[in-house]
């Protein structure tokens, strides 16, 4: 799947154009804050963005590939709470809810990700999955 146009409101569901959103951060691979990182992963995995996805995720913990199911459809990501992840920060943890269908139909995945900032990189390191 391709990336919005500029002009077009982002994946992430911020309401902002994918232009000024996460289209610079798929583009760089950095984020100021380890929420805008988090959007920018939800909108990797809405457009099947995978370099974007591992090179966004720390060395400890990365998979050696990732394949993404091609019946899921991301729709929608709610951020539920977030602790630190500043610009100034070097850990942060965001919670969130993603809302997508599959071939089973709707469904949400509710979680609780760590991220740490290495020169001056945000990088998702793991995540506790939630239950509603």
């Amino acid at each position: 799947m391709a990336n919005p146009a500029s002009d077009q409101r982002c994946p992430c569901t911020s309401g902002d154009l994918f232009g000024s959103c996460c289209g610079p951060v798929l583009a760089s691979g950095s984020a100021p804050t380890a929420v805008r990182l988090m959007r920018s992963r939800f909108t990797a995995f809405a457009v099947a963005d995978v370099d974007h996805l591992l090179r966004t995720w720390h060395p400890s913990t990365r998979p050696d590939r990732l394949d993404l199911d091609d019946e899921t459809r991301w729709q929608r990501l709610d951020i539920i709470d977030h602790v630190a992840g500043g610009p100034f920060d070097d850990r942060g943890v965001v919670e969130f809810e993603a809302f997508y269908r599959d071939a089973a139909g709707r469904g949400t995945l509710r979680e609780r990700s760590s991220f740490v900032r290495e020169d001056r990189l945000w990088l998702y390191v793991d995540g506790v999955v939630r239950s509603g």
